[in-house]
């Protein structure tokens, strides 16, 4: 089986849904953000705060290419979609499954979150913002599930029907 690549904007449940279906399909799930966390040895923030966004796009990038290609779970950055070769390196060696959640939900979801650098001191419309310049990247995926309102169960059963109906024939 190709790898699963769980994508969507921050607070869209991508590292909790990644999880839950790595749990249901038995395979192994790895988390960008921690990769990278781990690799570099300090936090998404801390990355950010000293070596800035850019570079930790690069690593981002790099992140891809060295995680498995097959039978794994791949739970993404909510940035590394803006880069169109990691969307084509995706495409071409997995399955984008995109984490659809509203603004309004989003915020709620990370209402007192302060480890999410990007939107730190941020208006919800300097949020809204960010979200909706991304919006046509997260779409470029092969699913689409929207999360709002959904148990984590719900979502896992729509994303592993999705996987079954795409796989067949």
């Amino acid at each position: 089986m190709k790898t699963i690549y769980i994508t969507g904007f921050m607070g869209s449940g991508k590292t909790t849904v990644g999880q839950a279906i790595s749990q249901h399909l038995n395979l192994p799930v790895f988390d960008t953000d921690t990769y990278i966390e781990k690799k570099m040895n300090k936090s998404v923030k801390e990355i950010f705060r000293d070596q800035g966004e850019s570079f930790f796009r690069l690593e981002e990038s790099s992140a891809l290419k060295e995680l498995p290609l097959e039978n794994a779970i791949v739970t993404t950055g909510g940035g590394i979609i803006k880069s169109k070769e990691n969307r084509q390196w995706m495409k071409q060696h997995g399955l984008i499954v995109f984490l659809y959640a509203d603004i309004t939900e989003v915020m709620k979801r990370l209402e007192g979150d302060i480890t999410r650098p990007l939107i730190l001191d941020k208006s919800i419309e300097e949020v809204e913002a960010l979200f909706q310049s991304r919006l046509p990247f997260y779409k470029d995926a092969h699913y689409t599930v929207n999360t709002n309102g959904k148990k984590i169960e719900e979502i896992v059963t729509e994303i592993e029907r999705m996987i079954k109906k795409g796989t067949e024939g």
